[in-house]
């Protein structure tokens, strides 16, 4: 009776601490991990409960990271023969953000019409060429409530982004997180809105940025519906305003309640220690 016990427990307990959907966010200099180092970390990642690798982009800026024979392409076929289902992210404009604060109206209209479409383009390239089974696809434009506070942003978007899901063959993935600038009920109402039209939304809780404080970020993710997922951050930032980005590992914060969670990243995970770099 009491190993009965314990093994329901442990049933009920590993599903919270287990890291079963993880961030990886590729970077040039990854180029430089192995193939067995990759195998040892997937397999790695899988021995901790690792399902699921939504990986951040597969192309940013002018780099594609070798593109369908490259390190990239092979690293994701190696995580899926070591039993990861892969949810691939499209393409990252480096100067996003920079396009969010300088434009406005019709111009990011275009801006994002411009964007989906290389994204869509990316998306055809990938399928075609790099032919990885893939069970999701990520847009790498993280959304916020800073730049997307006024309602007719958040309502010409949405527009754009049905339009964008409908033409993929498998679910697209899209991530946001909280700056203060709207109440948590509208955040909640607006990540809701944006599940309903199909697509998977994940809110970033916010605990590696430390940006609000930590009652704050309790109330927008307590006002988040169970179709919005929560990403954990396992990081916390060093780096002060003005500095390049650095951060340290930490352990996220998984409780296992209604919402899908995933971990970002990868990078910050005791097992990567060694094989990814974190500066």
């Amino acid at each position: 009776m009491r190993t009965l016990l314990l093994a329901c427990l442990l049933a009920l307990c590993l599903p919270a601490q287990a890291d079963q959907r993880l961030f990886y966010q590729p970077l040039n200099r990854d180029a430089t991990v192995t193939p067995a180092q990759w195998q040892q970390l997937w397999h790695a990642t899988v021995a901790q409960g690792g399902k699921t690798l939504i990986v951040q982009w597969s192309a940013y800026g002018d780099s594609d990271f070798g593109g369908a024979d490259g390190w990239l392409a092979a690293s994701l076929r190696e995580a899926h023969a070591q039993g990861l289902e892969l949810v691939l992210g499209l393409y990252m404009d480096p100067a996003y953000y920079q396009r969010l604060e300088q434009l406005d109206g019709e111009g990011l209209n275009n801006y994002f019409k411009a964007q989906l479409g290389r994204s869509l383009s990316h998306y055809q390239h990938l399928r075609d060429s790099w032919q990885l089974p893939v069970k999701g696809w990520y847009l790498p434009m993280e959304l916020d409530d800073l730049h997307f506070r006024d309602p007719e942003r958040r309502q010409a978007l949405q527009v754009q982004l049905q339009a964008f899901n409908r033409q993929l063959d498998k679910p697209l993935h899209i991530s946001a997180f909280s700056a203060g600038q709207l109440s948590p009920s509208v955040n909640g109402a607006w990540l809701d809105q944006l599940a309903g039209l199909g697509l998977t939304v994940w809110w970033q809780d916010g605990a590696g940025t430390g940006r609000l404080a930590p009652m704050v970020r309790l109330g927008y993710e307590q006002a988040l519906p169970c179709r919005v997922g929560v990403v954990r951050e396992a990081f916390r930032q060093v780096s002060t305003p003005g500095q390049a980005f650095r951060a340290e590992p930490a352990q996220p914060m998984l409780t296992g309640g209604c919402h899908a969670e995933a971990v970002f990243a990868l990078r910050y995970r005791p097992w990567a220690k060694g094989v990814l770099s974190q500066d």
